[in-house]
């Protein structure tokens, strides 16, 4: 399998310039290049009505789970944040920065493209997926203080293997100190159910076969609203889906938040 060179990360085509866009983030001990070859089902589903463009995280990473099977020559691997004990002591303010200037340099980059889309959603697997949660969490808690907003407002997140619980990216606006700080590793002994509690629109997909499959219920169950949250089930594990039966019903529920949120016009 070929890597989808720098150019092609986007993994869109000139003619969706104008589509609403995606901001996709890979898993942790992964890249941009191999996320956007994992998404390829996504992409060919989704090509016609939005723009997927796949953000690169800062911070060197060993590989992660699975991936020199594949991709062990598709380096460098990044993290958002740190997962492992061995891995450098980051600061608050250095974990945060750094993620908010990985999503600006993606779009800035597609930008440079010719890409005119409004950015409307998060998308992402694993730690991706627990960032994507973190984002919109501090973008519902901005809100709900008044505060202005930031120049990007996402309508809608995916959350894809994503595991509980949330981290803390502005602990100023949190309603508890019960949420790990983005210099941490989030652990579930952070947990703290019912005070943190998501409310912009989410569709979480789980794979039924995935070794952190309680982590990620977790997740749906204790920080995200049941008003505003969907769930798609898949059999597999530690991946993402690539089939057409296991793609098309993600797909239909992401359209279906387009239409609600009020992407689609």
């Amino acid at each position: 399998m070929e890597p989808i060179h720098d150019a092609d990360v986007t993994a869109s085509t000139a003619s969706a310039l104008h589509l609403p866009r995606i901001l996709c983030l890979h898993g942790g001990g992964t890249n941009a290049r191999i996320f956007a070859t994992q998404c390829r089902s996504l992409i060919q589903f989704l090509k016609a009505e939005f723009r997927l463009v796949f953000a690169e995280a800062a911070f060197p990473s060993h590989a992660g789970p699975d991936v020199t099977t594949v991709y062990g020559e598709w380096k460098p691997f990044k993290r958002w944040v740190r997962w492992l004990p061995e891995h450098p002591t980051l600061g608050h303010d250095e974990a945060v920065g750094a993620l908010d200037d990985a999503l600006r340099e993606a779009l800035r980059r597609d930008d440079l493209r010719g890409a005119t889309g409004e950015c409307v959603a998060l998308l992402g697997f694993s730690q991706g997926a627990k960032m994507v949660a973190s984002l919109l969490y501090r973008q519902q808690l901005r809100e709900e203080a008044g505060l202005p907003p930031d120049t990007l407002r996402f309508r809608f997140g995916v959350i894809m293997a994503g595991s509980a619980p949330l981290v803390a990216l502005d602990p100023a606006l949190c309603p508890s100190p019960g949420l790990p700080d983005a210099s941490e590793i989030a652990e579930l002994k952070h947990c703290d159910p019912g005070v943190h509690v998501l409310r912009v629109p989410t569709l979480h997909v789980h794979g039924t076969l995935d070794p952190g499959l309680m982590r990620h219920r977790r997740l749906l169950e204790e920080y995200c609203d049941p008003k505003t949250r969907a769930l798609v089930e898949w059999e597999g594990e530690h991946r993402l889906p690539l089939k057409q039966t296991d793609v098309m019903p993600i797909v239909a529920h992401i359209q279906r938040l387009a239409r609600e949120t009020g992407v689609y016009v």
